[in-house]
């Protein structure tokens, strides 16, 4: 009997999965903490954590497990990490931590970005990065140099989160062509480092990691590492993605046309495809998804919301501490499609892609002290993260990819009913629920990086279909008049900026 463990490495909390490796069955899981991670923000737009804070909630994750499970964890034969994407850990020589991590939903590097698109030439960047520099990992890299020269000048590699917590399990510094790919650092047609921004930016290649495949043995744990996670010295770490990505892969998203979901903090749809398509406004991403080869390429299309259930938990702890995520969403139930004319803008955590990188804040429209009530304000917010998503959607229905059935996990936003069938209803998709998470899914990607799965159908054995929403054709006029307002209002509140 063995075991894989998986960690997805949030921005709200670490989890960690224990995956049986015959049956494939989950054998515990385990989050810490239980309430949400810090997110610093010292100047306004900015969002940073302390990565020591992930590896202490990593350790307390695995002890949950330990304890849950009954299980001695060194018949663990192999670890997987997934991660928040974008961010931006420096270590220096000595491997210590520099500064913060800047972390996915941090903006201040939204105009290096753009003065970079248009100076290298958007043409040129789409085609040779499929994406603006934007304000990933470059971009955030760059700002270090320019705003914290001292820091810079001890960087000795700069890292994604993921890539950080690896490096603390295994003391190696690795990356791969999908984590090059969401900083912005990977060159399409030539498959490698993106000469174009690092000279661009005046960024030694030397700051890179080195480069090793999504599924493979990038390292085995020290003993340091392993005595402090209570498994064996030199289990082998075998697969690292960002938690997109791997949303995708713990869901066997792996082709051409099929499509992924999440909503967690944030709200992301994930499309698989065999072509590098990306879209002129970069308002949706294409980054080298996890089981992409020369000979068989794919890429994962991926539409990003910021405030997703951060709205659905801001609203809780401002407006209705007294009431459970459970009875918000019968409290969203109770009153009609639409939500009697109340409408949300969800934009409330940072620049958003979709919105061509502006920040124009979460806003509330039509509040009417008659007839609205918190009930109102439930289901507002809900649909508008389902509006907000199906907005991006449409970007993506213009690059060609058509969205017949959505997979996601049974889990976040995915658990209202109301948000479900909102999200099936105004997308005209399938949408089904599976028992799986970004944890498992690590696991499972590290059966395959290690070898012990032959192929990915042995590694998706326990992964099953727990709920199926259709459109409710029923309140199809409903949503698409609601949705029809809340266009129009999101355009009103773009007009002044793009202007």
């Amino acid at each position: 009997m063995g075991y894989l463990l998986g960690y997805d490495i949030g921005s709200s909390s670490i989890k960690a999965s224990l995956v049986e490796i015959d049956s494939g069955k989950t054998r515990a899981s385990a989050v810490s903490p239980t309430e949400e991670m810090e997110i610093h923000a010292p100047e306004p737009g900015w969002a940073e954590q302390d990565p020591e804070e992930w590896w202490k909630h990593i350790k307390l994750a695995t002890a949950k497990i330990r304890n849950q499970a009954g299980i001695d964890l060194k018949e663990v034969k192999a670890v997987g990490i997934a991660y928040q994407m974008h961010g931006l850990v420096l270590v220096d020589r000595n491997r210590k931590v520099l500064r913060p991590s800047i972390i996915w939903c941090d903006s201040r590097a939204v105009q290096i970005g753009e003065e970079a698109f248009k100076s290298l030439g958007k043409d040129k960047c789409l085609q040779t990065l499929l994406n603006s520099p934007g304000n990933f990992t470059a971009s955030k890299l760059k700002w270090v140099q320019e705003n914290e020269p001292e820091i810079y000048a001890q960087t000795y590699k700069a890292m994604l989160p993921g890539e950080y917590i690896a490096m603390r399990m295994t003391g190696e510094i690795i990356t791969t062509p999908s984590g090059l790919s969401e900083g912005i650092l990977w060159d399409y047609p030539n498959q490698k480092p993106a000469d174009l921004v690092l000279d661009h930016y005046g960024i030694s290649p030397e700051f890179l990691p080195e480069i090793k495949p999504v599924f493979s043995i990038q390292g085995a744990l020290t003993a340091e590492a392993a005595a402090e996670l209570g498994l064996m010295g030199q289990t082998p770490v075998s697969y690292r993605a960002g938690d997109q990505p791997n949303n995708a892969l713990s869901l066997k998203v792996m082709e051409p046309g099929e499509i992924a979901a999440t909503a967690g903090t944030s709200g992301v749809v994930y499309g698989v495809g065999d072509q590098p398509n990306y879209d002129p406004l970069s308002r949706v991403n294409t980054f080298v998804h996890v089981n992409h080869s020369q000979n068989s390429p794919r890429y994962g299309t991926l539409l990003c919301i910021n405030g997703t259930a951060i709205l659905n938990r801001w609203l809780k702890n401002n407006s209705m501490s007294n009431f459970s995520y459970k009875e918000m969403d019968q409290m969203a139930a109770s009153v009609p499609a639409g939500s009697n004319g109340l409408s949300i803008l969800p934009y409330g955590n940072g620049a958003e892609r979709t919105l061509g990188n502006n920040n124009i804040g979460a806003s509330i429209h039509g509040l009417d002290f008659n007839i609205h009530s918190q009930s109102h304000l439930a289901r507002a917010a809900q649909e508008g993260i389902v509006f907000s998503l199906n907005y991006g959607m449409e970007i993506m229905g213009q690059m060609g990819i058509k969205i017949s059935t959505i997979k996601a996990g049974f889990a976040n936003m995915f658990l209202s009913q109301v948000f479900a069938e909102a999200f099936a209803t105004i997308s005209g998709a399938r949408v089904e629920l599976y028992n799986t998470d970004g944890s498992q899914g690590a696991a499972r990607g590290a059966g395959i990086g290690a070898g012990i799965y032959q192929d990915y159908q042995q590694a998706f054995k326990g992964v099953e279909l727990v709920k199926t929403i259709d459109p409710n054709q029923m309140l199809t006029e409903a949503y698409q008049e609601a949705y029809r307002k809340w266009v129009k209002i999101l355009s009103s509140q773009l007009k002044p900026i793009n202007n």
